[in-house]
């Protein structure tokens, strides 16, 4: 029996989708026949995302760290292209690099404003809908920096550690209710987010030297798995986090 992933008919919200793991997820959910609205602060960014990805992609800017501009993301993408079938949720911010002392809490809010609460307040808008509908696939993009702490990374590794576990609860929560949560843990991509990682030739020797697979990560091979979560192919798989780094947290 072949294995096909179709999400024909299916609308999908993908935050942070202007640019890298966002507009690949974009693109993999489009080709697999998805109607997708990728939203991001940069207008200019989204727009060309858009254009690029084709007539099935529509940008909607949205600063996903304020609350009333997430409601009008959903409403706009409810009236523009229909009830939301798959919720993404990729925007992330990484400040506050450095030792955990230099720390401070205005960077922690700012983190979870941006890299938690945005998911849960797209969360809380979205799946009553779900669960009406009967169907719906959260897919939360977090990092193996939640599973395993980032040196110097104190801030990023508590947020994407927190929206794991948020996963799991939603998951067993949501479950007997036809939505299913799960979460992606990417290990190095090369995207412009991560760039300090694999700009410097030394340290991305380093770094992925250390890995079975010895290459970068492409934004692609994280927009192939998002498709398959965010259909039926994927159907009993709930609560779970797919680790895609090349081997690195083995």
């Amino acid at each position: 029996m072949g294995l096909e992933i179709s999400l024909e008919n299916r609308v999908a919200l993908v935050t942070g989708g202007g640019r890298g793991i966002g507009k690949a997820i974009a693109g993999a959910l489009a080709s697999a026949g998805a109607r997708v609205v990728i939203a991001s602060r940069k207008k200019e960014s989204l727009e060309q995302a858009a254009a690029e990805l084709g007539s099935n992609v529509v940008g909607i800017p949205c600063h996903v760290g304020r609350a009333d501009e997430l409601e009008e993301l959903v409403t706009q993408t409810e009236s523009q292209v229909g009830p939301i079938d798959i919720l993404v949720n990729n925007a992330a911010t990484n400040i506050g690099q450095g030792p955990a002392l230099q720390t401070d809490t205005a960077m922690l809010d700012k983190m979870v404003d941006t890299n938690v609460k945005a998911a849960l307040r797209l969360v809380h808008r979205v799946v009553p809908g779900m669960i009406d509908r009967g169907h719906g696939s959260i897919i939360n993009i977090v990092s193996i920096s939640g599973l395993k702490p980032q040196p110097g990374g104190l801030l990023y590794s508590f947020t994407k550690a927190g929206l794991i576990m948020l996963t799991r609860a939603w998951a067993r929560e949501f479950g007997p209710r036809g939505v299913r949560v799960n979460a992606i843990a990417p290990g190095l991509i090369q995207t412009e987010f991560s760039a300090y990682f694999w700009d410097d030739e030394a340290r991305r020797a380093e770094l992925v030297g250390d890995q079975p697979i010895q290459r970068l990560g492409q934004p692609n091979d994280i927009g192939i798995a998002a498709a398959f979560l965010g259909s039926d192919a994927a159907s009993f798989i709930t609560g779970h986090t797919l680790v895609i780094d090349g081997g690195a947290t083995a």
